[in-house]
């Protein structure tokens, strides 16, 4: 019970933090935020861009840092260092620098620096800590190690190795764009793939290095990996390769999960998987923070609309409103008596107008009223951050006075109008 009322209080003061201002990214990724501004909502708003790719690798990224983590942890509960059970990662991580200092024992005064802090971002460290503080792993989680590479594995790791040399597949490299959210051109709004749940942690069994190995693969190959002509000829839509700029790009993956590392290359080389996408996770943090974070912000905590929902309203807003001028001008020049009849032009003058207005702001003011906010189009979920209702009340009303506004100049200019019978 203590632990409910303690948790209860935790949301209840996050809530109070928020009450005057919008949630950080960091806030949305580590799921601390409600409707309509969450992590689903994030990742409805990246599909209709064709960007989902990018935020599914960080929070696949983010999970094979747990599972390293979770690995880390086991082997110190089972009494033995790290510097003993992983001797190669010991020396790679007191040379480099690791994230995961605290967990292995490096703590802050290694020869290496703060190990804990070296690799990570000023936003990232933020969500990381709170992460840490507040996550647990589900010991009934069981995790998919399967490999998607259809291509053998070639050795070496980073682009920034000349003398290393890719597969033919890898000597590829297909048009590449600016930034993460340009490349999402190659599929259509209309042809989505099936969102996949990122890597879950086994807990009914101890995890092992190849389970490491097998969920870097897993993500090497899924986003990092360039497609085969072959691929591209048959499924573009299955491209899930996202932008990195050239000094983060991995050309190659040197270690397989169905095979033990033997050389001592492959040894070198499995001493990086638990860092291995730290880097190109910050980069990709980065960019979903400074580029699509402020667009989603502007689409869901200013309005509540999709974009073919506010599309659909001007197009009925356009036919009414040609509806209402076309009767408006026959009460006119058929000379309609009694004059007072024209006010009933309020009634096509008002639909049409608040779905022009709405259309104009992407915000419909009843559904602001009734607490809805879309999802996908017509389809409406209840808004509960309590900031962004207040934003979205605030700009429902002023656009109800504008639609009244314009309601009325219509209505009395026509009203006004001397009729003449042509």
């Amino acid at each position: 019970m203590d632990g409910e009322h303690n948790s209860y209080a935790h949301d209840a003061a996050l809530d109070d933090t928020r009450r005057n201002r919008l949630p950080s990214f960091a806030e949305v990724l580590a799921r601390k935020t409600r409707p309509p501004v969450d992590l689903f909502m994030f990742y409805l708003f990246l599909q209709r861009e064709g960007s989902e790719d990018i935020l599914d690798f960080w929070l696949d990224v983010q999970q094979h840092e747990n599972l390293c983590r979770a690995y880390f942890k086991d082997v110190r509960k089972s009494g033995r260092t790290i510097k003993e059970d992983w001797p190669q990662y010991w020396d790679y991580a007191r040379r480099r620098g690791s994230i995961y200092g605290t967990v292995v024992g490096f703590g802050g005064n290694g020869r290496g620096g703060d190990l804990g802090t070296k690799r990570s971002t000023a936003s990232t460290g933020e969500m990381l800590a709170e992460q840490k503080e507040n996550g647990r792993f589900d010991e009934k989680e069981r995790y998919d190690a399967r490999s998607t590479s259809p291509r053998s594995l070639t050795p070496g790791m980073y682009e920034k190795d000349p003398h290393r040399v890719g597969s033919p597949s890898e000597m590829y490299d297909p048009p590449r764009s600016s930034t993460p959210f340009s490349l999402s051109g190659r599929a259509s709004a209309l042809h989505k793939r099936v969102s996949r749940a990122p890597t879950v942690i086994p807990r009914t069994a101890a995890i092992t290095r190849m389970d490491l190995v097998a969920s870097a693969e897993r993500i090497y190959f899924r986003y990092l990996s360039p497609p085969t002509h072959a691929a591209m000829a048959a499924d573009p839509s299955q491209n899930h390769e996202i932008y990195l700029p050239p000094s983060l790009r991995i050309l190659t993956f040197a270690l397989s999960s169905t095979r033990e590392p033997k050389s001592q290359e492959d040894f070198n080389a499995l001493a990086q998987v638990p860092d291995m996408f730290h880097a190109q996770k910050d980069y990709c943090f980065r960019a979903m923070e400074q580029d699509a974070y402020p667009r989603f912000l502007r689409a869901k905590a200013f309005g509540n609309l999709t974009p073919v929902s506010a599309l659909v309203r001007l197009v009925l807003g356009l036919v009414i409103l040609w509806i209402g001028l076309a009767v408006g001008f026959s009460l006119i020049f058929l000379d309609v008596k009694p004059k007072s009849k024209r006010f009933f032009l309020f009634l096509p003058f008002t639909i049409a107008i608040l779905f022009l207005i709405s259309h104009q702001y992407e915000l419909d003011p009843i559904l602001v009223f009734l607490g809805q906010s879309e999802t996908t189009p017509f389809r409406t979920l209840r808004i509960r951050e309590p900031y962004v209702r207040k934003l979205l009340l605030g700009r429902a009303i002023w656009v109800i006075l504008l639609v009244a506004a314009c309601v009325a100049a219509l209505t009395l200019i026509f009203w006004a109008v001397p009729g003449h019978r042509l």
